[in-house]
């Protein structure tokens, strides 16, 4: 008699990814209860869940499903992570502003359409090769969570005084997801130099945080 087992896939190429979409899920919790510096350090610890997931799944010879599988949870994953979370920071950040809200929900159906049609791409090439994807099409949509936290510190800070740069910084991001560009994937000296950004910005949250208590 064949032994019945939960759906999905548990081993340790997806660990990562699960782990990253857990840090989303809290970090839009922490949005809603207004509690936004640990909102957005979820969020910088979710990109770099992704950051890394590919690289853990490539150690391991997968099956075909395994293989489908991992572009499918990848992609859902990031449209928590980075497609519904930053869109309810923004909105939630803004005091629930009507006009911000409908520039979020755009954002996010961006970053839907964005990863669906990735998924389309992914699935095509690696039907007819084994080889290492080397460029994204579209900007990726783990670039809000460098970007994100760059317009927060700012507003901490007083650079400015309103939530336009949020609605701007949404508007370029959701346009790039959708434009038809190539962008080179970072090899290992670009997630380095990704790494040391994210540590700045870490420390300028935690002084931000500082402050702020």
């Amino acid at each position: 008699m064949k032994t019945k087992k939960m759906l999905g896939y548990y081993d340790y190429t997806v660990v990562l990814t699960y782990v990253g979409m857990l840090c989303a899920f809290t970090s839009i919790l922490m949005a809603i209860n207004c509690n936004f510096l640990d909102s957005v350090m979820l969020l910088m610890l979710a990109g770099l869940c992704d950051m890394f997931d590919g690289t853990v799944a490539s150690t391991k010879e997968r099956s075909f499903s395994e293989k489908r599988f991992g572009i499918q949870i990848d992609s859902l994953s990031d449209l928590i992570s980075f497609g519904i979370m930053p869109a309810i920071f923004v909105y939630m950040i803004s005091e629930k502003n009507f006009a911000i809200g409908i520039v979020s929900s755009l954002y996010a159906l961006s970053a839907l359409i964005r990863l669906a049609y990735f998924n389309v791409l992914e699935e095509e090439r690696q039907n007819h090769t084994s080889e290492k994807r080397s460029v994204f099409q579209g900007v990726p949509v783990t670039t809000i969570a460098i970007l994100l936290p760059v317009i927060y510190i700012l507003n901490v800070e007083n650079r400015f005084k309103s939530f336009i740069p949020y609605a701007v910084l949404l508007c370029f991001c959701g346009i790039g997801f959708l434009s038809p560009i190539e962008v080179k994937k970072p090899n290992l000296v670009g997630k380095i130099c990704l790494i040391i950004v994210g540590l700045a910005e870490a420390f300028g949250i935690f002084f931000v945080g500082w402050k702020l208590a």
